[in-house]
């Protein structure tokens, strides 16, 4: 049984449709059913009832698909040994990022690299959204974490998360006491915000316009963290990222507000060079942030695809008979 046919049988069962199997593994919905009917007749038994919605495995299927996950992980992992021996990572990765994105997902991010690959040290370099697409543009650095990531001509961006948005204030702030406010409480109040030529000021403008609120900005930043001290020191008020006031709401210098008609995230995502290539320790390192391989999201849909028939046709080739 070639090993294709047994990773559409895992997809399916993950996804429970042969059309989101097709979808996840980047074939025709056709494909996926002819090679599960294939593998039933060879094995001479039903591993799928068809006649349920969503669909669900047989005993028989339960059974075979605890074995084959196995041998899948086995395959990949002495896939990726074989691909990797005797390359050892060494080299600098040096990220450009936001700084809201740097202090709150790099830290953590980093001494986990590190410890896999002790040879390979992971740099941050800080700026404004702008300051950080010159980074990358100038190759200054390997790539760039920012908000509201966009392509360009020169530039590509693969999104990486939606990072909730939170109504903050400082611990001696009026609404320091409450747990939840209407929006209409914020009506004229004086609030710390972002400087008028980020992206991020304009989503939180527009959003408290589709709420119906219109406030005084007293204090404008071009980076989160200036923004968070600013609402310490000044009694304030703001709406900042979530993951930049976690230690401030642990410690209780900072509370949250709920507001319901407030409700609002910012996309976080990865910039790269298009004619520019990463090395090998920075493709791992972006890897290691996305869950998932950067490589892959790098290339452009018809590369993309391309490459996964290609990786597609070479397992089969590698692998022409399991069970």
């Amino acid at each position: 049984m070639q090993l294709r046919t047994l990773e559409l049988f895992c997809h399916v069962a993950d996804q429970r449709s042969f059309s989101k199997a097709a979808v996840a593994a980047g074939v025709t919905q056709s494909a996926v059913s002819q090679s599960i009917g294939h593998l039933e007749e060879s094995l001479e038994t039903t591993l799928i009832d068809r006649s349920k919605r969503p669909l669900t495995l047989t005993e028989a299927g339960r059974v075979y698909l605890n074995g084959v996950r196995e041998i899948v992980r086995q395959y990949k992992e002495l896939e990726d040994r074989v691909q990797h021996h005797g390359r050892r990572l060494s080299d600098t990765v040096t990220v450009g990022a936001v700084y809201s994105v740097g202090l709150s997902y790099m830290p953590e991010a980093k001494q986990a690299f590190e410890q896999n690959h002790p040879d390979v040290r992971i740099r941050t370099e800080f700026g404004s959204s702008q300051r950080v697409v010159e980074m990358v543009t100038s190759n200054e650095v390997d790539f760039g974490l920012v908000s509201f990531p966009r392509a360009t001509k020169t530039l590509g961006a693969i999104p990486w998360q939606s990072e909730p948005m939170r109504l903050v204030c400082s611990s001696e702030h009026p609404f320091a006491s409450e747990t939840e406010i209407a929006a209409s409480r914020l009506e004229g109040i004086d609030m710390i915000s972002f400087e008028k030529g980020v992206v991020l000021r304009q989503a939180i403008d527009q959003c408290l316009k589709s709420a119906g609120i219109t406030v005084s900005i007293s204090m404008e930043f071009d980076n989160c963290d200036s923004i968070v001290r600013a609402i310490q020191a000044n009694r304030g008020i703001g709406i900042v990222p979530e993951a930049a006031v976690r230690r401030e709401t642990a410690n209780g210098t900072v509370r949250v507000v709920a507001c319901r008609e407030i409700q609002m995230t910012r996309p976080l995502g990865i910039i790269f060079r298009k004619r520019g290539k990463l090395c090998r320790a920075a493709i791992e390192f972006g890897s290691l942030l996305l869950g998932r391989e950067m490589e892959h999201d790098m290339l452009s849909k018809t590369e993309a695809a391309k490459a996964d028939r290609q990786k597609g046709e070479s397992k089969d080739r590698a692998v022409s008979v399991l069970i």
